[in-house]
């Protein structure tokens, strides 16, 4: 499994309850430009927003992800109106798209994208379901790793 990109905040800025996995509807020159290892997670999050009418009827929400950047494959060759940090719809099953709507309309919890990985030659999204960490908690996984560091550096030192 290959990453391409992953959101490094996430892990800080949010307690990661649960993972689940999803897949993009992407063009071919995105497809290129993160399979290049450009693509980028940074800042983005999924929403739930309502889907076309016949869509409404059954599930009625789709997953998108916000404020990702997929920048063109070949900068010379961009196709007419292409934005690279445009909406891109996630594919998740009926029940897996029930299942988050239920999580995110609970009280604190928040859908994070984690990281775009390579899985059986598609390009796979792990959504994480988080719970935002207060500034104390931050403020105490920041000092265990400079703990952890100065450790380190000491036994280094020592051999």
């Amino acid at each position: 499994m290959q990453i391409y990109a992953t959101n490094e905040k996430a892990r800080f800025d949010y307690e990661i309850l649960e993972t689940l996995e999803a897949g993009m509807v992407l063009t071919g020159q995105e497809v290129k430009s993160v399979k290049r290892g450009s693509a980028s997670i940074k800042g983005a999050y999924v929403k739930l927003l309502d889907g076309p009418a016949f869509a409404k009827a059954t599930a009625g929400k789709e997953a998108w992800l916000l404020g990702a950047t997929i920048p063109p494959y070949q900068a010379g060759n961009v196709p007419v109106g292409y934005d690279s940090r445009r909406n891109l719809k996630l594919l998740l099953k009926k029940s897996e798209l029930k299942y988050l709507a239920g999580k995110s309309q609970e009280r604190g919890l928040t859908l994070v994208p984690i990281k775009l990985y390579n899985k059986n030659g598609l390009i796979k999204l792990e959504i994480g379901i988080g719970r935002g960490k207060k500034k104390a908690d931050k403020r105490e996984k920041i000092t265990k790793r400079e703990v952890q560091r100065k450790i380190e550096r000491a036994l280094k030192s020592k051999i």
